[in-house]
């Protein structure tokens, strides 16, 4: 009885205080959960790698690459079959559907499945990030919180997006590149009121993870200030970026949709595993996150990453390191793509990054090498890395930010600002759509900055039928059909065969004439004075092709139907417009 009591004093004061202050409160939370999360996962990977690579420490024992990433994928693939029973594949694509098609709601498992599923993936060597698992836990933990406190869609949205930025916060300590992250890639419309709650998650999720494991960063660096005369390389690196980024989304979408096709999922990860296995054994860097490498780059120690490889003994070759790791960047998409499609739970975040910074110390290394000037290998590599994050997540601010917050400082700004924007340019200018958004964009469920088509999105067209119109039978005389008028108010009838699919309408209009002639009523018949309705709504389809069939046909009532023609109900252009205006000012609200 004590429990209850403080329990419903508590629930009492807290929805008694005003929004705004709540928010606050429930950020603060969030984003403690959210490093939670963040950390958990980490050491996670780290433990089960520590573990694993005991083992290997010769280049002899290396034959064990060729067997640990399938055993990871095994694993996850029984979890999320036997104990999951969801997929938990790309997270990040999976927040955006739940915010475009679901209401902002999240199962309660996406809160630890994907920390489980992606520990064993990547600690194992599945070669993808831990960094969209984290940020989907998050966002679930933000979205389940909203929920159970009866909260409405525009706060679930918001809660979710604290989880998501909280996330990206605690995973690399970068509060602003949280913020940014979730503006560009998640938050389709945003307010001032937001950022409040927003900024009070990352910052707290910061705090809360430099208090656990302290202040080292994601990426150590040794970095030089920005010298304007290499302004023009920075350009050719923006190029480089915005070609590699449009590789690694239409190879990764590729990959995946033809490995996909093998439906035999054991088969699948059984051939998956084999080349994943001999990737990562030919290319040691492929291993996990390639995290290791990468701060040899960004420490210029590259050497170190290949002295266990079976092409050592070409160490010595100058050309040999650029054209190594030149390998090693086209080939992480391969790895990554089997990752996924083979039964690994990862993201393709940590791998942007990964390849971002191969390309920045390869552009370096082969000018370096031309003698045409020496450019700061380590400022290349970390300024690559934002450079293909704004290509492949078409997110160029978050790139800015969190290369400028992980190096310690805005040494950097002006070469992120360049490489970004012109790698921003080069694949718009191919791909209007971010790896994350390419699949929604394919099947309309794509939430955009676009205020109009956001809202679009947003509406449900099963929740719009108005079922309420009297079908009739093509057969049925004038006498039944004023039997039925007179048992309804509208004007407007579907005309259905006996299997219930769509014949035409008819419109009270079209019978007027007859309706005062009882000579009629025998020998006049609906077939004769209904008409085809070309204009029909598919339940399938979009709010913008709805609302571009109403602007053809110029009606404002229109059939809609199931994918085999069966009678739905009709949409009325008024209770859309009147549907749209809601869900705008809710939208604007957000």
């Amino acid at each position: 009885m004590l429990v209850k009591s403080i329990k419903g004093k508590l629930h009492a004061f807290f929805f008694n205080l005003p929004e705004r202050q709540r928010l606050v409160y429930l950020a603060v939370a969030i984003g403690l959960a959210s490093g939670l999360a963040a950390i958990a996962l980490k050491l996670s990977i780290s433990g089960i790698k520590w573990i694993l690579t005991s083992w290997i420490q010769t280049k002899a024992e290396n034959l064990w690459y060729l067997v640990l990433p399938g055993i990871g994928m095994l694993i996850t693939m029984l979890y999320v079959k036997f104990f999951v029973k969801d997929d938990i594949s790309h997270g990040i694509t999976k927040i955006l559907y739940a915010i475009s098609r679901k209401d902002s709601k999240i199962k309660q498992h996406n809160i630890w499945s994907p920390l489980i599923a992606s520990a064993f993936t990547i600690g194992f060597g599945g070669s993808v990030g831990a960094e969209a698992p984290i940020v989907h836990s998050g966002a679930a933990i933000g979205s389940n919180l909203a929920r159970r406190l009866g909260l409405n869609y525009r706060q679930i949205t918001l809660l979710l997006a604290c989880g998501a930025a909280g996330s990206v916060a605690g995973i690399f300590k970068a509060p602003l590149a949280g913020i940014v992250f979730t503006i560009e890639l998640l938050m389709f419309d945003l307010t001032l009121s937001s950022i409040v709650p927003l900024l009070i998650s990352t910052v707290t999720s910061t705090f809360f993870t430099y208090f656990l494991i302290g202040n080292d960063v994601a990426f150590s660096n040794t970095t030089t200030p920005f010298v304007l005369g290499n302004f023009p390389y920075y350009i050719v690196l923006g190029l480089c970026c915005g070609f590699m980024s449009l590789y690694f989304i239409r190879t990764t979408m590729n990959l995946e949709s033809k490995i996909g096709k093998i439906s035999n999922p054991y088969k699948r990860l059984v051939l998956c595993a084999l080349g994943l296995g001999l990737l990562i054994f030919l290319f040691p860097p492929l291993y996990g996150e390639g995290y290791t490498s990468l701060n040899a780059m960004l420490n210029n120690d590259v050497d170190s990453s290949i002295d266990t490889t079976l092409f050592s003994f070409l160490a010595d070759k100058t050309w040999f390191v650029p054209v190594f790791f030149t390998f090693v960047m086209f080939l992480k998409v391969l790895s990554m793509s089997l990752t996924n499609v083979g039964g690994g739970v990862g993201g393709t975040f940590g791998p942007t990054l990964f390849m971002g910074g191969i390309c920045g110390f390869i552009v370096a290394r082969f000018i370096n090498m031309s003698g045409i000037t020496m450019l700061p290998e380590s400022n290349f590599a970390l300024v690559g890395m934002g450079g293909l994050m704004a290509g492949v997540m078409h997110a160029p601010l978050t790139g800015i930010f969190l290369i400028a917050e992980i190096t310690g400082g805005y040494d950097l700004l002006m070469p992120l600002m360049i490489t970004s924007a012109v790698s921003y340019i080069v694949i718009n200018r191919f791909e209007p759509n971010s790896i994350y958004t390419k699949r929604l964009a394919l099947q309309g469920d794509l939430i955009t900055h676009d205020k109009d088509k956001t809202v679009l999105t947003l509406l449900k067209l099963d929740t719009l039928i108005e079922k309420d119109f009297m079908p009739i039978y093509p057969e049925d005389s004038l006498r039944n059909l004023v039997k039925v008028i007179s048992h309804t108010h509208r004007n407007l009838f579907p005309v259905v065969n006996i299997y219930g699919e769509l014949q035409g309408v008819l419109n009270l209009d079209d019978v007027r004439e007859y309706m005062f002639d009882q000579d009629k009523y025998d020998n006049t018949f609906v077939k004769n004075a209904m008409h085809d309705s070309p204009h029909r709504v598919v339940i399938t389809d979009t709010m913008e092709t709805v609302m571009n069939k109403f602007e053809k046909s110029n009606e404002w009532n229109l059939p809609v139907v199931s994918s085999d023609n069966h009678y739905l109900g009709f949409i009325s252009k008024s209770k859309l417009f009147s549907a749209y205006r809601t869900q705008l000012i809710e939208v604007s609200q957000t």
